[in-house]
């Protein structure tokens, strides 16, 4: 039965989908009972009180899948379990009781040592940025902690319209399944997999779903959602770096092809945190500068800005797919570049409409 599925990788998407399916009137409901819920405020545009607690059905979906799926059920994939539930339970209880940044941060370093020390799930070569191979297992960790915080916190940050985390994570991860099944990486074309499922079912609650049937991912959604895309991004990194695939897929620059595949949630998350620090305010407090809220502003829909921003990802991902063979600055230089055009044109447009009388 496992060959079956291991052999029709898309049937699993389809379990992970039906299960989310089932699953989440009761994660509403479970929600509604205990006022796990979201009000309108100064930064939101809902109605009413909604369910923000969305990741616990993502979350469960996954383990029950990758559980389920993946054979054998080695200490790496048990690491990744585990490092899942745990850093879906830190955002649900940031989702609850709005934990402190100095907390929250020590969770997070807690499920980073899970994934990179345990599961051994890190960047060990850079593929010659700078003139540097192999950094060895000290150094890699190092960066590879650094790397965790800014993909885990950034998709965090552009959780902020409906759909539109839960679109970019169906993105990133159909990129990685189709590479990793092209490649045969089975443990992880099957996480994404999974994930996607999991993801399209959320999606069309949070997106479509009216009154009590409307639903918010929560932190215990985007930090699993970033949790599962660095140990993606680890390990695509270190397959192309070391040569562990066949010559015809492997990405020269595999760092800035991630870079690229992320462009969105990690410039966006770069740009907003120096405008704060030039205007001497706190990088980390919240504000309506991220690059969804420009798209209100212009006087889009949740809908529109999510399907605009949607299509740009498209064209990041099919840029670095083109550029497969491209050396990391030269990625890295026009993946820069065309981001700051995207951001710079809809900031003109802004600008043109708040002059049109």
């Amino acid at each position: 039965m496992t060959l079956f599925f291991h052999t029709h990788l898309y049937l699993i998407g389809i379990v992970a989908f039906l299960l989310g399916l089932f699953g989440m009137p009761a994660i509403i409901a479970f929600a509604r009972q205990f006022n796990l819920t979201v009000k309108p405020n100064k930064r939101t545009s809902h109605v009413g009180e909604v369910p923000n607690v969305g990741g616990l059905n993502i979350c469960m979906t996954f383990l029950l899948c990758f559980i389920t799926f993946v054979v054998p059920f080695t200490r790496q994939v048990q690491f990744i379990a585990l490092g899942a539930m745990l850093m879906t339970i830190i955002g649900f209880i940031d989702d609850v009781f709005e934990l402190q940044p100095l907390h929250k941060t020590i969770g997070e370093l807690a499920v980073a040592t899970i994934l990179i020390v345990f599961a051994r799930l890190r960047i060990t070569h850079l593929g010659g940025i700078f003139g540097l191979e192999d950094i060895g297992v000290f150094w890699g960790s190092v960066l590879s902690f650094v790397v965790f915080f800014a993909i885990v916190n950034a998709v965090n940050l552009i959780d902020g319209v409906d759909g539109l985390a839960s679109g970019l994570g169906i993105v990133f991860f159909l990129f990685f399944a189709v590479y990793f099944y092209l490649t045969w990486q089975l443990i992880y074309a099957i996480l994404s997999i999974i994930m996607i499922g999991s993801l399209f079912i959320f999606f069309f609650y949070n997106v479509f779903g009216r009154s009590k049937r409307k639903i918010f991912m929560g932190d215990s959604g985007s930090l699993l959602l970033g949790y599962l895309l660095t140990a993606n991004v680890f390990h695509f990194c270190e397959l192309n770096c070391q040569h562990l695939v066949n010559e015809s897929y492997i990405f020269a620059a595999p760092h800035a092809t991630c870079i690229c595949l992320l462009s969105i949630p990690i410039f966006d998350a770069i740009r907003v945190s120096l405008v704060r620090v030039i205007h001497h305010k706190n990088p980390f407090l919240p504000d309506k500068n991220h690059i969804h809220h420009l798209f209100l502003t212009l006087g889009c829909t949740h809908v529109q800005t999510t399907l605009i921003i949607l299509a740009m990802c498209m064209i990041f991902i099919l840029f670095a797919v083109w550029a497969q063979k491209w050396g990391f600055w030269a990625v890295f230089s026009v993946d820069l570049l065309l981001y700051l055009l995207f951001v710079g044109v809809t900031k003109w447009l802004i600008k043109k409409r708040s002059k049109t009388p």
